[in-house]
């Protein structure tokens, strides 16, 4: 006879485990079924946490080549141990993993390791180590995404990698394509290219990250130029030819032209996600994806009674804290209480040096609503902090609702804005004016008094240089 479970998650990746947490907490009983070998997900197992512990070390052996000798440290010769690279990236995932694990034990969470799939109204099949079916009054899916592909290209996570591969390269490859001038492909692409590797960025569209405003993605592209990668632009990749000593990338201008052909030793195919729901059963109860493969929801509730959907499977950005949000949401829902998202508050960081960090709004989105609004900006490049540290590129710009003052929305470029993006998200939260921002003192010399300033400028007020 099966057990029978307030809730039966499918995912344990951001989504999944946050929301099993919180029905724990809610005192729900909670079973989270999960097909790798550890918990975490994509995110924490092959995506954004390995991908910032190699973010972090190679922007260290870049700087202590680079920037050292300027600032009166004197190394001597600098030398990469990739192994060593490599094994604190594993080092550090493997701490984070065992650490999910424990809070599924200290919140009452039976985990199941196999395939979890959708058997009926009520039933989960657990199919591998332990094969076993499940009763649930709730069904949560969280089975997150997968690198989408290209038609024709053959990924073997060797040569041609997705961004799974790209993360443990046993050597830096002479010269990389990148596919994709998104946020996975730049933050991947930027990695190998300070290790060493001459990066080229191919993208189907006439600029970088889409869906960025466009005044930052401009001035990035600017600065990653400057740091030595290669920008394709409106271009379609149309094959890739595997050689014994190269990869041969044929591509041909998006708009029609004739075909262009570059070589690499490594091409990382980076042009997005996509829904996961391959043999989950959603058939049998009668749930349907859209055209794009994601789960439609309404508050979290499928189609099917007693189904819910959370995190990448479902509409939203493609994120793990909006996964997070969503999985402690819904487990709310569930037990009761009220349970929501504001997708608009979801900040969205590219790890890149320097960071880009944004919500809200964009110029291009509040143009295209016909709102009207104003505009604050202030360059790091007059920022204290910023000039002492050396790390000028880049600015703070916030927009703000041309009658009530309202941020709308906030958009940065510059070292360590990932980390400051928390305090508009907060603000926006309590619908602030620009003026709440710009009367909040701020400490002095800090890089976050660009945000402070920025916001005086909507107003015509900045103070400083």
């Amino acid at each position: 006879m099966s057990e029978t479970f307030d809730v039966v998650i499918i995912g344990a990746g951001p989504g999944g485990y946050n929301c099993a947490i919180r029905c724990g907490q809610l005192g729900l009983k909670t079973a989270i079924i999960e097909k790798r070998a550890t918990l975490g997900g994509t995110c924490l197992n092959v995506g954004c946490i390995p991908s910032k512990a190699l973010l972090h070390a190679s922007e260290l052996f870049e700087s202590s080549i680079k920037d050292f000798e300027a600032l009166g440290i004197e190394t001597g010769g600098v030398k990469l141990n990739l192994p060593q690279m490599l094994k604190q990236k594993d080092d550090a995932v493997k701490g984070l993993t065992e650490g999910v694990a424990y809070l599924m034990k200290k919140n009452k969470v039976t985990v199941f390791s196999g395939t979890g799939r959708i058997a009926g109204a009520g039933k989960v099949v657990v199919e591998g180590d332990d094969a076993v079916e499940l009763s649930a009054k709730n069904i949560v899916i969280a089975t997150g995404s997968e690198p989408t592909s290209l038609p024709g290209i053959e990924i073997d996570e060797e040569r041609i990698v997705s961004s799974t591969g790209a993360l443990k390269l046993q050597g830096v490859p002479k010269k990389m394509i990148v596919i994709g001038a998104g946020v996975i492909g730049l933050e991947l692409g930027s990695v190998w290219k300070r290790l060493g590797a001459e990066v080229a960025v191919v993208e189907y569209l006439p600029r970088i990250l889409p869906g960025a405003d466009g005044e930052v993605a401009k001035q990035a592209q600017a600065i990653f130029k400057k740091q030595g990668m290669d920008f394709h632009l409106g271009m379609k990749v149309t094959s890739v030819e595997t050689l014994k000593t190269k990869l041969k990338l044929t591509m041909e201008p998006a708009a029609g032209g004739e075909a262009q052909i570059l070589d690499a030793d490594v091409v990382l195919v980076a042009i997005g996600r996509r829904p996961y729901t391959e043999g989950l059963g959603l058939e049998t109860v009668g749930i349907e994806t859209d055209k794009r493969g994601f789960v439609p929801n309404d508050h979290f509730k499928t189609s099917a009674n007693g189904v819910w959907v959370i995190g990448d499977t479902t509409y939203g950005p493609m994120l793990a804290h909006k996964a997070e949000d969503d999985g402690a949401a819904c487990a709310e829902l569930i037990a009761g209480k009220p349970g929501h998202v504001d997708y608009n508050l979801v900040p969205g960081v590219v790890y890149t040096s320097p960071e880009i960090a944004w919500v809200g709004k964009t110029e291009e989105t509040l143009k295209e609503e016909g709102r009207k609004y104003k505009v604050g900006k202030f360059p790091f490049m007059a920022n204290s902090r910023a000039r002492t540290n050396h790390t000028t590129d880049g600015f703070v710009k916030i927009l703000a609702d041309a009658q009530t003052d309202e941020v709308l929305g906030a958009h940065m470029i510059g070292v360590g804005v990932g980390e400051m993006i928390g305090e508009v998200c907060v603000a926006m939260e309590f619908k602030a004016a620009s003026e709440d921002i710009a009367r909040t003192c701020h400490a002095h010399p800090t890089q976050s008094e660009a945000i402070r300033q920025a916001a005086m400028g909507v107003e015509g007020w900045t103070m400083q240089m």
